[in-house]
């Protein structure tokens, strides 16, 4: 999407924290962080959000929890960690592409689970 701040992001064209990339993901530290580690998870093929999954492209979903347990282990978040999506206005989805926000380093707050 030629207006998307997350496909702008994955052709380089704004700098970020990588903290993990493979051919159809792109892991990085998000420049707002809720938690001490926070870390955004996206598909590479740009998809507005888990509204609009389907059968041709939800298997990528599995491919970002994959990784999120990965990167989860690798910033030693052995008592817990949150995987949230956020979906549409109402939702909170400030970037229309679909991520996965990864984030622990502390005791979460429980109020909205």
């Amino acid at each position: 999407m030629e207006n998307c701040l997350f496909c702008k992001i994955i052709k380089g064209e704004i700098p970020s924290a990588k903290v993990y990339e493979d051919e159809e993901i792109l892991a990085f530290k998000d420049i707002n962080p809720m938690a001490p580690v926070h870390i955004l998870i996206i598909p590479k093929n740009h998809i507005d959000g888990a509204d609009m999954l389907n059968d041709e492209n939800s298997a990528v979903v599995s491919k970002i929890f994959a990784v999120a347990s990965r990167l989860a282990k690798e910033n030693s978040l052995d008592n817990g960690f949150r995987i949230v999506t956020n979906v549409g206005v109402n939702g909170g989805q400030t970037v229309r592409h679909l991520h996965f926000h990864l984030l622990g380093g502390k005791k979460l707050n429980t109020a909205l689970c």
